[in-house]
This record gives C-alpha cells, sequence and structure tokens, in this order.
C-alpha cells in the first residue's frame, strides 16, 4: 500500500477486514483506506490504512479434534457488531486457519463456512504456511524493511503451533518457510508444569530427547530445558540457514516447508519476531513483566525468555522494534493480502465478477510464442471453474523521456501480437469457448489485449483482463466485484 496520501486523485473510502484463527488465540481488524490514482505513478493505488477496529484476542476454541464451530460463530457476530462493519461493504480481506487449528478435521469446512458468512470479498483458507510466513512479514516489518532498503532482514512469526519464518529486502519477500515450532505442543495445568495433553510433534522431541513424560506427569526443570533448548537451536537454524539440524528424525518431522536461505558467511539479517512468542518478547524487552509459570498453559512465556538469551536469536530485539507484533498475520490479512486493479478492465460479461478460488495456471510474457500460449490454454481447459494466467513484464526500468521519468509501459505491436496469439489458440481449442479465462496485467492495457484476444468481442470465451497487477508467486486468485471502475484481486496458495 501506498504511504502517501496527498497524491490521490479523487480517492474513494473502502473497508478491509482480517480473521485470523491461530493455535492458541484468534482475533479480528477492520481498516479504512483510500484508494483513487496516484497522480505521481499514474497507478490506481492504496493510501494509508487507517485501522478503526481491532478485537481482543481471545483462545480459539476448540471441542475435542474439531474447531467449535458455534463458539467461532458467536465471536464473529461479536466482531463485526463491535465493528460496526457491514458485510456488504467489505472491498477485500482474508480469513486464515493456521498452526495446529489447520490440522483439525473441519479446518477447510470452517473455512468455506466463515468466509461465506462474513461474504464473497473475504478469501479464507487452511493450512497456507507460505501465505502466512508473507502475510505475517508485510504485517510486521515491511516498513522497517523499506526505511532500510539494503538491509535484509527475516521475521520469525511465533506462534502456538508454528513459526513461519520470512526473509525480505526492501519491503519484498525473498524467501518463506513453515515450521512446526509452537508454544502449544506441549500443554500444562496453568500454574505448574503437569502435562495436559502433548501434540506428535512434541512427542518426537521427548523421544528424541530420552525424556519418558505422558500427559498427567510433571516436567522437571531440566526436562523444560531440554525441550526449550530444542527449540531455541532449531530457530537459531532457521536463521543461520543450518539445514543439517533438520536432517535428524525430530528435525524432519518438524519441518513442513524449507526455509532455503544461503547466509554465505555473511553477518545474520536483522531478525524481527511477530506472533503470541513476539509480543511477549518486546513486552520483556521494554521491562515490563510477564506472566507467572505456564500462565496460558504453555511453553509460551518459558520460550520467550529463552529466545532472549539466545545471542543469535536476540541480537536485534531491543533495536529493531516491528509494527503490529503479536497482530501481524491479522494485520497483513486485512492490509496486504489484497492488490487493486487500474480503471482499464476488460469484461466480456458485466455479470460474472466475482470469481472465486481460479488456479493461476502459467506466467507468460507478452513475447510468448504460439506453442507456449497452447500450453497454458490447455491447461485452463482442465480447470472446471476456469483459470488465470499471469503477464510478466520485461519491461521494468522506468524510462527517462525530455528529463521526465515515465512509468513503465507495453508497446502496442507486442499487446496485439499476444491477443491475437490467444484468440487464435482459442478459436482452435473448441473446449475453451465457454470457459472463463482471466488475465492478470502489470499495467494499464488491460482493455486493448481485451480487444484483440477476444476478437472485438466475438468470442464466446469469457475473458476477463484485471489491469496494474504485480506478480505475486501464487498458486489462486480472487476477483472481487466491481467498485466503480476497480477490483480488488486477492491471492493465496503462496509459493
Amino acid at each position: 500500500m501506498s504511504s502517501s496520501m496527498s497524491c490521490l486523485k479523487n480517492p474513494d473510502v473502502v473497508t478491509m477486514m482480517g480473521l485470523d484463527f491461530g493455535s492458541t488465540t484468534s482475533s479480528a481488524m477492520v481498516a479504512e483506506a483510500k484508494v483513487g490514482l496516484n497522480s505521481v505513478s499514474g497507478r490506481m493505488e492504496f493510501g494509508r490504512p487507517q485501522v478503526v477496529y481491532r478485537s481482543d484476542s481471545v483462545f480459539t476454541p476448540f471441542d475435542g479434534e474439531k474447531i467449535d464451530a458455534v463458539r467461532v460463530g458467536h465471536y464473529l457476530d461479536q466482531w463485526i457488531a463491535e465493528s460496526n462493519v457491514r458485510c456488504e461493504d467489505i472491498f477485500a480481506g482474508g480469513v486464515i486457519i493456521t498452526g495446529l487449528a489447520a490440522k483439525q478435521v473441519n479446518a477447510g469446512a470452517l473455512a468455506r463456512l466463515v468466509g461465506k458468512r462474513i461474504g464473497e470479498a473475504v478469501i479464507a483458507t487452511a493450512d497456507d504456511p507460505c501465505l502466512e510466513s508473507w502475510l505475517a512479514f508485510m504485517g510486521s516489518c515491511s516498513a522497517l524493511s523499506r526505511l532500510y532498503p539494503e538491509t535484509p532482514f527475516i521475521n520469525l512469526d511465533i506462534g502456538g503451533g508454528t513459526t513461519n519464518p520470512a526473509m525480505g529486502i526492501n519491503g519484498n519477500v525473498l524467501h518463506t518457510g513453515c515450521y512446526f515450532i509452537g508454544a502449544r505442543h506441549f500443554r500444562f495445568t496453568p500454574g505448574t508444569y503437569r502435562l495436559k495433553a502433548i501434540s506428535s510433534y512434541g512427542r518426537s522431541i521427548l523421544k528424541d530427547l530420552a525424556i519418558f513424560k505422558k500427559t498427567g506427569d510433571t516436567f522437571s526443570e531440566s526436562e523444560t530445558d531440554a525441550v526449550l533448548g530444542f527449540y531455541v537451536s532449531a530457530l537459531e537454524a532457521i536463521v543461520t540457514g543450518d539445514a543439517d539440524f533438520f536432517n535428524t528424525a525430530a528435525g524432519r518431522l518438524h519441518r513442513q516447508v524449507p526455509f532455503e536461505i544461503d547466509t554465505d558467511g555473511q553477518s545474520l539479517p536483522t531478525l524481527t519476531f511477530s506472533g503470541g512468542i513476539g509480543e511477549l518478547i518486546y513486552r520483556s524487552s521494554r521491562g515490563r513483566e510477564l506472566p507467572g509459570t505456564t500462565f496460558y498453559g504453555d511453553l509460551g512465556i518459558d520460550l520467550a525468555r529463552k529466545i532472549m538469551k539466545s545471542p543469535v536469536l536476540s541480537a536485534h530485539i531491543r533495536t529493531t522494534i516491528p509494527e503490529n507484533m503479536g497482530r501481524a498475520t491479522v494485520y497483513g490479512l486485512a492490509l496486504h493480502s489484497t492488490e487493486v486493479s487500474g480503471t482499464t478492465i476488460f469484461l466480456s460479461r458485466s455479470e460474472c465478477l466475482p470469481c472465486r478460488d481460479l488456479p493461476i495456471v502459467a506466467r507468460l510474457s507478452l513475447d510468448a510464442g504460439p506453442k507456449e500460449i497452447q500450453k497454458a490454454l490447455l491447461l485452463v481447459g482442465n480447470s472446471n471453474n476456469g483459470a488465470c494466467i499471469q503477464i510478466l513484464s520485461d519491461r521494468n526500468e522506468k524510462r527517462p523521456q525530455a528529463g521526465i521519468t515515465l512509468p513503465p509501459g507495453e508497446s502496442l505491436a507486442r499487446i496485439k501480437y499476444f491477443g491475437k496469439g490467444l484468440a487464435e489458440n482459442c478459436e482452435r481449442l473448441r473446449f475453451l469457448l465457454h470457459q472463463t479465462l482471466v488475465l492478470l496485467v502489470p499495467f494499464n492495457y488491460g482493455q486493448a489485449l481485451g480487444n484483440y484476444a477476444s476478437n472485438w468481442r466475438q468470442s464466446p470465451v469469457n475473458f476477463i483482463v484485471i489491469d496494474e497487477i504485480p506478480d505475486r508467486s501464487a498458486h489462486f486468485v480472487n476477483i472481487g466485484r466491481l467498485h466503480g471502475n476497480i477490483v480488488p484481486v486477492s491471492f493465496y496458495g503462496v509459493s
């Protein structure tokens, strides 16, 4: 999102919402942002958002092996009432179910239920670990990263069930990962170390450490330290690029998505923390007292303290404090999961929006040849609900002209070449003729490309061309309803 408000011409105000259901806690956020044409860049952009509602964090409700959908419904009603937001007014946003909550048997169904209840403008997903890592970075330290554009940052989002690392430079995320490292794999009677429950990941640690404990037993101080030592060593291995740690049986089990970075003997990137553990770390670093022994019924407080004693992990805790900390994921959901289109959208049919859960089947240059286009269109034909092709540009350098820096663009010849290539292949591949094909283009030539691809609206293919959308390394996209002349475009399944 743009940090400038004064450059936006004739801005409109839109509402965005984020909902985060994690291993330990759940929360909601609502924000408003102006959206309009940036007079400098020439693009439609969001202005600086204003958070208008933050819910209190609540414990994620469970009913045995399931997330308690009835209690989730009560929380949704409460959050909607407190925020005074109408679901039909939500422009964009997201629901994400993460960590151990995402492993529950009804997590996917709950994601669809919540998304349907809140509204079609909000994407809902469960167990999308790289998206969670990306969102946490954007919600936690993207502003810091842009403030120091030459400095690599690693954000560790540590919650009850998972740790989601992301590395970025100048606000751009380059690497993501996910590990089953969190505070709630061991659950205790609050105020004691008497075990109430152990996850399968926790049991693997006990086996690796030769600790023979079961539910009902009490951890000794040395056993607690050993478990915390495993977690801290794992976190140190993540940020230093030490892959050997995760080549043990317990290490492999804890690695969901590898965080593959090469420090190449250079200094450690600047570290920031988010999630529930991040919130405890920064609370303690500011001299605020933490709750007592296993106050939350898990190892969260102990893990935060142990991280602060690690020379590797604590290097930047007191000098670099990110935004939002414990709310980073929900902040990222509300404010960073969506791009806004330009105003040269092409729609074969005005009633075709919104479109949900479209796979991004290919990324093509405008110079793509007939075989590349045909291969992509065959993949489109395999999708029942339609599919999306992301158009890439190799013209990312700004072009100086008469002393003025102009935004990048494409020549009409290249747009015409690619559009006619699409039209010819769609005509040959008869099974595509009533399919929905979404094209996401990086600059404002949506109408031009749509006209050439549809043979000036003569083709029965349902073409949707959305302009001014930067490339995201994602697998799925949602296109929202028209809001004036623009639409929200939300990505998930980040790779």
